[in-house]
């Protein structure tokens, strides 16, 4: 049975490990660029590139978007939008929960199917055993298309809200950046006692192995409950305060530590503090005051 040929818009990094592969699998693939010389390694494997973006919409009836963000996605769409009847755009773009919801009418509105798509891994992961993209959308579109896409990725549908694989994606990178900031900061407090980022790289994996903590916290979490019985606020409170000083003391910023410790005597002055830590999670619910 032939391969679904499909048509690849957008070749940056993560483009680029798309388009090859599609080709390594053996289908056959249209591409469009603004930048068209980034095209040329693509289509020195076979790759056929389009002159433009009607011409690459009609060429296939599965159309891949890998694209900054939604605002790209109107600013190259808008301008063939005739060419999208029929079409199954699935979008793999970052961007909010509202503003995929919004794009999947718009995109109905001219006639074609939108699925969102939120990619978990790097450029380097693509084409790799054991990675996922969160989907969502119209289900029987999906199934349709479920073994091309997993030429990327596992596809790990989420439902039929378009918003709801952006929401997860957010929710991921919500962890993400946090954790990698969190260890680009400690990493300069290292480097100001002469650690280096190699030393102190076997330890930080052990501090972000919580899934444990994760497991045991969440239940009680969805039950609404913050008991005390573990640890309390005011003991976090104490510790990042020690994390500020030591920051402060070592010369280096302490704007994230400083964040943390807002939050937490928040948490405090809320009369929370012989709740667990998690109680925090009724100060993140709404904004600062």
């Amino acid at each position: 049975m032939d391969k679904q040929a499909v048509t690849l818009i957008g070749l940056g990094p993560m483009g680029q490990a798309m388009g090859a592969a599609f080709l390594d699998r053996g289908h056959a693939l249209t591409v469009w660029n603004r930048s068209p010389g980034k095209a040329d390694g693509l289509v020195a494997r076979g790759a056929v590139l389009a002159d433009s973006v009607e011409a690459a919409l009609r060429a296939n009836d599965l159309v891949v978007l890998s694209l900054t963000d939604y605002e790209a996605t109107y600013g190259v769409l808008g301008p063939a939008q005739d060419a999208l009847a029929g079409r199954v755009v699935v979008n793999l773009s970052s961007d909010t929960p509202d503003r995929a919801r919004e794009a999947a009418a718009w995109i109905a509105e001219r006639g074609a199917t939108h699925l969102t798509g939120g990619v978990r891994v790097p450029p380097s992961g693509i084409g790799q055993p054991g990675t996922s993209t969160f989907y969502s959308g119209p289900r029987e579109v999906f199934e349709r298309h479920k073994e091309t896409l997993e030429t990327l990725t596992g596809a790990d549908y989420l439902g039929e809200d378009p918003g709801r694989a952006a929401l997860f994606y957010q929710l991921q990178m919500t962890v993400f950046w946090t954790t990698m900031l969190s260890w680009l900061q400690a990493v300069a407090l290292a480097g100001a006692h002469g650690v280096t980022a190699e030393e102190l790289v076997p330890y930080v994996k052990d501090t972000v192995d919580i899934g444990q903590f994760l497991d045991f916290y969440s239940a009680r979490v969805d039950r609404g409950e913050h008991p005390g019985d573990v640890e309390r606020l005011t003991m976090g409170v104490a510790s990042i305060e020690h994390v500020v000083h030591t920051a402060r003391d070592s010369g280096v910023d302490s704007a994230l530590p400083s964040a943390v410790h807002d939050i937490f005597r928040r948490g405090v002055a809320a009369g929370r503090g012989a709740d667990s830590f998690t109680s925090l999670l009724e100060v993140l619910r709404k904004p600062a005051a």
